[in-house]
């Protein structure tokens, strides 16, 4: 009988059954050939970025900007720590950031050494309009490598280019300032989105085994999928807030 005689008749079993007859191989056999070329899809790779800076240089509006594209007018200070996550597509993996945003607030630097410790990038973040927050990321890279020594990538940003006018800070001062530190270096504007896909891009390529990967497609889309999370934190006292935010009790 043929294999098409016994696909038609099916007295005599499928016709998977007759084309592993036919071509010397068990039912088994066939199933295990399938199972082999079933492609294996790689786990979701998972980065941690933390925000740090003083008070009112932009780390929510950076980080709103990239998630949302928005910006909010109004101001309101980061109470302890708040928690966002985002997919980005790469050329050849899918890599999720999880992004930290810390208060820059004094009274709460004693939380951020257990955020900084298992990090993969550090993003620190100043003022263009303010000198002293300048000159207080010298403080903030410190932390990061009393915490993470030479293992974590660390980004210098200096904020709010819209208001160049106003500028205390020169591009020069922090190249200089990058160079000096050995960390990476770029301006950006949160409220007129200047440069803030940029900045994950170039994070995103540094990446722990990320350094020979690009970003698929438009080079203008840095990432294609936004998730707020709800996080189970250590201190007692901190309290979850709408599910991401926290607050001192």
């Amino acid at each position: 009988m043929t294999t098409a005689e016994a696909t038609d008749k099916g007295d005599t079993g499928t016709a998977a059954e007759a084309a592993a007859s036919s071509a010397g191989k068990t039912e088994l056999d066939v199933v295990e050939d399938v199972n082999v070329n079933v492609p294996q899809i790689a786990p979701l790779a998972k980065y941690k970025l933390v925000f740090l800076g003083d008070q009112g240089v932009g780390k929510t509006s950076m980080i709103t900007r990239f998630m949302y594209d928005t910006f909010d007018n109004a101001y309101q200070a980061t109470i302890g720590i708040d928690f966002l996550s985002k997919t980005m597509y790469m050329e050849d993996r899918t890599v999720r950031l999880q992004l930290w945003d810390t208060a820059g607030q004094e009274r709460f630097r004693s939380l951020i050494p257990s955020y900084i410790r298992d990090s993969s990038v550090a993003v620190v973040v100043y003022d263009i309009t303010n000198r002293a927050s300048f000159l207080n990321t010298g403080k903030w890279i410190e932390d990061v490598r009393t915490e993470r020594g030479q293992d974590v990538v660390i980004m210098l940003v200096g904020n709010k280019t819209d208001i160049s006018d106003r500028r205390q800070v020169s591009v020069e001062d922090g190249s200089d300032m990058a160079k000096e530190q050995n960390v990476m270096f770029i301006e950006t504007s949160a409220k007129a989105g200047y440069n803030i896909k940029a900045l994950f891009r170039k994070l995103a390529t540094v990446l722990p085994g990320m350094e020979n990967t690009m970003i698929s497609g438009d080079s203008n889309r840095a990432s294609s999928s936004s998730v707020v999370d709800r996080v189970a934190f250590p201190w007692p006292r901190l309290t979850v807030l709408s599910g991401c935010c926290l607050i001192m009790q």
